[in-house]
């Protein structure tokens, strides 16, 4: 592009004064600098602006081409350059992120309480309407964060790991699982099976009940942790959740939560950003802070398997199988 914005203001500037010199007063420049501006942009043209007519300069169809798009672009620029001041001074960056989890969604006001103390100038913005697609957000640039489960397979996206969570499933108390170590995938049959997203989307239905062969009796789709909580605590159904969002219930005696298999079922959960975003100090400084404060797990998260009481004084139950603290968990309530 040839014309600069100085150059649109001396056509405006000569335009409006008639002589190099009054032009000069208002941009604050000296006659001979003008001259030699002006020879400039009629040399990258190819085409003269004005016509020296006495001491008057007179615009040629050319200048007067030019003069028609100057207010709106010099407008345009004013107006851009007063928001960016505007915002320098209230705000000094904006920060959009989601998650693939609504689960997510009850860990994550206490990142941005403890992001917005050290970060006061940061707009942070969370888009729940990118929950079902963060990629697909992130690619046409309406994100900088996605916190995500799923693998993310685009050489245009830096994808770091945050931490690990376990997935267990939860059964009211009376429930005839609820006495069982764990479950096998086998026990999901027959069962009423509260998820969040359709099936053919829900992470936990597609990688591990298909493989098995494993269908429950029904399934209902509900989009609220808290809803699938207590369908779960009235014996209307089972879910697999992540086990740090049950802990308080679990503990509380409305839920039994039980390892799925006897490996247990956990996932990694990481940041996905565009690889330029990743770079930005206010966007690396936000995903560190996360990776530094997982969800954690209470020991009573999970229900230890039964054991023989032991023959001590007082008839003391031996100790229970609680599995060790974890290190992270995992937040995906997409049980489903």
């Amino acid at each position: 592009m040839d014309l600069e914005i100085r150059h649109l203001m001396l056509v405006r500037a000569v335009a409006a004064a008639g002589t190099l010199t009054r032009a000069g007063v208002i941009l604050h420049l000296t006659q001979s600098a003008l001259s030699h501006q002006l020879q400039d942009i009629e040399g990258r043209l190819g085409t003269a602006l004005f016509l020296r007519v006495g001491k008057r300069m007179v615009l040629t169809p050319a200048g007067e081409q030019i003069l028609s798009s100057v207010d709106g672009v010099l407008t345009a620029m004013e107006r851009t350059e007063e928001a960016v001041r505007h915002l320098a001074g209230a705000r000094s960056a904006v920060l959009r992120l989601t998650t693939e989890c609504y689960t997510c969604y009850h860990w994550l006001p206490p990142m941005l309480k403890r992001y917005r103390s050290a970060h006061p100038r940061v707009d942070v913005r969370i888009d729940a309407t990118a929950t079902n697609d963060p990629v697909a957000y992130l690619l046409d640039g309406r994100l900088d964060v996605a916190i995500v489960s799923d693998p993310v397979h685009d050489r245009r996206i830096i994808v770091q790991p945050l931490f690990d969570d376990e997935m267990v499933a939860i059964v009211e108390p009376r429930h005839a699982l609820a006495s069982k170590p764990y479950l096998r995938l086998e026990d999901f049959a027959g069962q009423t099976l509260l998820i969040y997203p359709p099936k053919e989307e829900s992470t936990f239905y597609q990688r591990m009940l298909v493989p098995a062969g494993v269908a429950p009796s029904a399934l209902q789709q509900i989009q609220l942790t808290e809803a699938i909580i207590e369908l779960a605590k009235a014996g209307l159904g089972i879910a697999v959740l992540a086990a740090w969002a049950v802990a308080p219930h679990v503990k509380a005696g409305t839920l039994r939560a039980l390892p799925v298999t006897r490996q247990g079922y956990r996932r990694t959960w990481s940041a996905a950003t565009l690889k330029d975003t990743a770079q930005l100090p206010h966007v690396r400084e936000f995903i560190e802070l996360l990776g530094a404060h997982p969800p954690l797990m209470t020991q009573s998260s999970t229900v230890p398997a039964r054991q023989p009481a032991r023959t001590s004084k007082g008839n003391v139950p031996g100790k229970s199988n609680v599995p060790r603290k974890s290190h992270a968990l995992k937040q995906s309530t997409m049980a489903s």
